[in-house]
């Protein structure tokens, strides 16, 4: 056996083991900031009932309930990884075009968003859009099969 093969052989699993860790504890951290961000929504709620302006207090829940949106689909994608030890791209997608409409919305009602942005923006939306849809006629396809060669003898 080579000692590069003994080498990799000893290394791969500390990696592993270290690098579950390393997501177990961000996922941690997801969880609780998920947990402060919910009380602090409900805390706001309040705050909507006692000021003159609704404006501003829904531009901030919207924000914020997308921003848990966020958080969510990212915290999903790690709780995969320890289940399959793969990430899948549909919550990563997912995340990415929550994340994208949630700056095109606040951008919008607050009128700031030139049009160069805003085709930009669209773009990318359309192109994660494309990646979504793609990942979820694979992931049907891989299912298909799957199913096609357990059944057959």
């Amino acid at each position: 056996m080579k000692t590069e093969d003994r080498l990799r052989g000893w290394l791969l699993p500390h990696f592993n083991n270290l690098t579950s860790l390393v997501f177990a504890i961000i996922l941690l951290f997801m969880m609780i900031g998920i947990l402060i961000g919910t009380v602090k929504l409900f805390l706001l709620l309040g705050g909507l009932l006692s000021t003159g302006k609704i404006t501003g207090s829904y531009q901030q829940i919207i924000s914020d309930v997308l921003s848990l949106f966020i958080l969510i689909e990212l915290s999903r994608s790690l709780v995969d990884y320890f289940e399959f030890h793969r990430f899948r791209m549909t919550f990563i997608v997912d995340a990415g075009i929550v994340f994208v409409l949630r700056e095109v919305m606040i951008q919008l009602f607050q009128h700031k968003l030139p049009p160069q942005e805003l085709y930009a923006l669209s773009a990318l939306l359309f192109v994660l859009g494309a990646l979504r849809v793609a990942s979820a006629m694979l992931h049907q396809k891989e299912q298909a099969s799957k199913h096609n060669t357990d059944v057959t003898p």
